[in-house]
């Protein structure tokens, strides 16, 4: 499935994967693996950002995934996210949706927000939010409604 397809289709949250489609090398040929590695791997749908205009320049629209985190239990040193164009040369795949009644947990209100934490459910998102202390953050409960959306178009992703 094509980069705007996701966007279009994925739902904030969800577990997507990408590839170039080519085989994954052997390991004993660690630069070669290493450079697969970075356009054939997967991660969680966080921000989606629409197309915008920069004076006479169009920006197309992008979408950022969240690959992981390097560190130890409560202190991340680096975060791995990769953001792609509309107009990717890559194939993706929706792995996973999140869950009905799973709470996103966002860093703001506004098209601009970003998704910082995927609950199982409101209580866990509410003790989530008392650990980390984000002022601003918004929650969103995935509902029955934005199932039943994404089966009304007949367009589902695979």
């Amino acid at each position: 499935m094509s980069a705007s397809l996701i966007f279009d289709l994925a739902p904030i949250g969800s577990l997507v994967s990408w590839s170039d489609g080519t085989p994954r090398p052997p390991e004993r040929y660690r630069n070669k693996l290493a450079a697969w590695e970075t356009r054939n791997s997967r991660g969680r749908l966080i921000r989606k950002e629409p197309p915008r205009k920069l004076g006479s320049y169009t920006a197309p629209g992008s979408f950022t995934l969240h690959e992981g985190d390097i560190g130890e239990r409560t202190t991340i040193l680096v975060t791995i996210r990769r953001t792609f164009g509309l107009d990717s040369d890559l194939s993706f795949k929706v792995i996973a949706r999140p869950p009905l009644g799973s709470v996103r947990i966002f860093d703001r209100a506004g098209d601009t927000r970003e998704l910082l934490h995927l609950a199982e459910n409101r209580q866990a998102a509410e003790a989530w939010l008392q650990a980390h202390r984000y002022s601003n953050a918004v929650l969103d409960e995935v509902g029955a409604d934005e199932a039943a959306n994404e089966d009304r178009k007949g367009r589902t992703a695979p």
